[in-house]
């Protein structure tokens, strides 16, 4: 076989597989992926890759065996005109054969229907040894929504699949379908300071939070930063978009005196009250930025004392909250069990070698779940995975809590979630199902003018097989228990859903190429979620968004995520308010990007070259183009006629300018609008600055006021709740205003 053609060859099994070729950077330059990325990237989804033949005929062989199964490994599908349709692959010369359908469901009826399988339409056919056809077949029963198991018999022939049946959209409230709009007010939980809290925001600030929110600002929703488990360890390993789990949330945002057991424990009270304790937790309160090590370790000390307490009280005897805490390991199963498993073998190894800090560095028996030794070690430390497995209880308990304090105070949607694109490769999630990771390669991005030679973000991509094969249930969790005890849910990086940037190992992230996961079936399961728990959806599409992608998501009643900074015509001046989508949230940042004050006084170009991230060339460049963009910000915001005539901009971010900007989402026909604590209090410095680790204080800066303050102080109320309540009440005016008009 010629170069060209082995190429070729390449190229078609690539594609086959899912895999772009090549890809149009943000430049407008068509980037092919090289032979090696594209053979790498085969290997990482299991294929043979010992030469293009070897690819060219494996990938043949995969697609035979897909095909000459009956039932594809999950069906995931949604009423049209009233039909449930499904596809079915039968030998064509058998289709006149009577198939027997039996669904059963996932309440555990079951539903029965015979129908010749030539009463269906021929979708596709293939020829291997005989010819073969999928149809596309109606079932004549009344499926409803969720998660069944399909069987089929015909024949001689006999085959089962996971069946999800979907809805047409996502759920969205009754208010925003009339036309209203909705506001909210986002926060970082562990940046909550409090006179009472343990130096990180816990969730009674939280419902302090809300209620002062529903009070003071008339908000419908609290946005949090994703509240997964983490390790808890600066600079590294704070990220809440890289967590150790995402199918359960840090204990560190638990009120440790809000447990049942708190007053029971005599120990912990005299604990408690020593003096080192006391001195301890004052300078925890004080401290600039969140001190993550020290809150947990202080946090994980009076917890052990409870968990004992509960032991000694209710476990023993097996008492009404013993037996609750069994139900929610019942409900939580073998994500839970091994998530215990993992941090009481983390906590073991770490303490008996300090450098021990990630599995892949624990001893090899260790580091296999099911592992003779591993299981051992579970057998023996019992009492400490179910230390554990209580905390992960202690914290849903308290979050519910929270739910329902944020809707009993007058928030009608409560908690607004948010979902991590990622899992961290050295975490508890991928030790526990590192088969539902494809390994070899890392997520990341191409090339942009962000980050020149592209982004590698470290962690593996999904194995998309597997997933499929299990019935999306890994995934379809990820939703449920990060959505759990709210009313609406972030999708960071919404376009994984579509597709994912890889990066073989070995190469750099200008070496990647794109891979392609079945959107349809998981947004429809999104869609399915939402409906099932009544969660307003909203998916992160920022950065470079194929049109395709948008139109999927509308499509499905999911809301598009749009920011001030970024919302530019082609000339980069801003687009009018008029001009943003009606099914969206607008908002002016996120934690990656600056405040409206920082922005205006570019702290963040400060930052990043204090940190040695730009050189002075780049330092000169984003001030020319940040002198540039604040112009085009102005003339924005007087051609909207929400800065008086003659108005002269301060070098320092003013009351004016914020209530312009935030005036001016406010008066967006779009849904939803979201307010960053940062910008009602005017702080300039963002969360998190990109490209930076110990340089910078990500995920640690704290809000400038106390929970206290907010209530009572002055200065507070001035910075806060005037100035939201004019805003919103535009906000509120112009939905009116729309609807009549509409």
């Amino acid at each position: 076989m010629s170069s060209d053609a082995s190429g070729r060859a390449l190229v078609s099994a690539a594609e086959r597989c899912g895999i772009e070729p090549r890809f149009w950077t943000m430049f407008g330059q068509e980037q092919p992926a090289s032979p090696e990325t594209l053979k790498a990237i085969l290997g990482a989804l299991g294929v043979r890759t010992g030469s293009e033949q070897t690819v060219a005929d494996d990938v043949q062989r995969r697609e035979r065996e897909e095909w000459v199964h009956i039932l594809t490994p999950a069906i995931v599908t949604t009423y049209a005109n009233g039909q449930l349709t499904i596809p079915v692959t039968f030998p064509e010369a058998e289709l006149g054969t009577d198939a027997r359908f039996t669904v059963t469901l996932e309440s555990g009826g079951v539903l029965k229907a015979t129908l010749p399988l030539g009463s269906g339409v021929v979708e596709e056919r293939k020829t291997f040894e005989d010819s073969w056809a999928r149809v596309r077949v109606a079932l004549p029963l009344d499926v409803p929504l969720g998660y069944h198991r399909l069987a089929i018999d015909a024949g001689w022939r006999h085959a089962e699949t996971n069946l999800i049946v979907a809805p047409a959209s996502a759920w969205q409230p009754d208010e925003l379908k009339r036309g209203g709009k909705m506001s909210g007010f986002a926060v970082a939980l562990y940046g909550l300071r409090s006179e009472r809290n343990w130096g990180f925001g816990d969730f009674t600030d939280l419902q302090r939070l809300c209620k002062w929110a529903a009070r003071k600002l008339g908000v419908s929703f609290i946005a949090l930063n994703p509240l997964h488990a983490i390790p808890n360890r600066r600079p590294y390993n704070t990220s809440p978009y890289l967590p150790t789990s995402i199918f359960f949330k840090n204990y560190l945002y638990l009120d440790v005196e809000a447990i049942d057991e708190w007053k029971q424990s005599r120990r912990a009270q005299w604990c408690f009250r020593r003096p080192a304790a006391q001195s301890e937790l004052e300078a925890l309160r004080d401290a600039e930025t969140v001190e993550y090590e020290r809150v947990a370790a202080f946090k994980t000390r009076f917890l052990k004392l409870l968990f004992a307490e509960f032991l000694r009280r209710h476990w023993s005897k097996n008492t009404a909250r013993a037996q609750e805490f069994r139900q929610f390991r019942e409900s939580a199963g073998n994500l839970l069990t091994r998530f215990g498993l993992y941090c009481a073998l983390n906590e073991y190894l770490h303490e008996r070698d300090l450098n021990l800090w990630v599995w892949t560095d624990w001893p090899a028996e260790y580091r296999d779940p099911e592992s003779a030794a591993t299981k051992k070690f579970a057998a023996k430390h019992w009492r400490s995975i179910l230390f554990h497995e209580w905390a992960a209880w202690q914290t849903d308990q308290q979050l519910a809590e929270a739910q329902r304090a944020a809707v009993d105070a007058g928030l009608s949607i409560g908690l607004y979630h948010d979902l991590a694109l990622a899992t961290d490769r050295f975490g508890a999630d991928i030790w526990a199902h590192r088969d539902f990771f494809a390994h070899g390669c890392r997520v990341g991005s191409p090339p942009d003018d962000f980050s020149p030679q592209g982004q590698d973000w470290g962690f593996p991509p999904p194995n998309t097989l597997r997933h499929r094969a299990d019935g999306y249930r890994m995934f379809r969790e990820s939703i449920r228990r990060t959505a759990q005890h709210g009313g609406a849910l972030r999708i960071d990086h919404v376009m994984r859903f579509f597709r994912l940037y890889w990066i073989p190992d070995g190469m750099d992230a200008t070496k990647g190429a794109y891979v392609h996961d079945r959107a349809e079936d998981l947004v429809r399961i999104l869609a399915l979620e939402s409906a099932r728990s009544r969660i307003l959806m909203v998916g992160e599409d920022l950065g470079t968004v194929e049109p395709y992608i948008r139109e999927m998501l509308g499509r499905f009643g999911i809301l598009s995520y749009r920011l001030f900074y970024f919302e530019r015509n082609g000339d980069g001046s801003y687009r009018r308010a008029d001009e943003y989508p009606r099914q969206a949230l607008v908002s002016s940042s996120t934690h990656d990007l600056p405040t409206l004050a920082g922005f205006w006084t570019g702290s963040d170009i400060e930052a990043r070259k204090a940190a040695g991230v730009l050189d002075e060339k780049a330092y000169d460049e984003q001030w020319t183009g940040r002198r540039r963009d604040k112009e085009r910000m102005l003339e924005a915001l007087l051609d909207a006629g929400l800065l008086p005539r003659g108005y002269t901009a301060k070098a320092d971010f003013d009351d004016t300018l914020t209530h312009a900007i935030l005036g001016f989402l406010a008066s967006t026909p779009s849904m939803i609008m979201l307010v960053n604590q940062e910008d009602l209090t005017r702080e300039p410095h963002q969360q998190n600055l990109p490209g930076t680790t110990s340089q910078y204080p990500n995920w640690g800066r704290k809000m400038r006021f106390t929970v206290e303050q907010l209530e009572s102080d002055r200065q507070a109320r001035e910075w806060t709740s005037q100035l939201c309540e004019q805003l919103l009440e535009s906000g509120r005016a112009e939905a009116t205003t729309g609807a009549a008009r509409s």
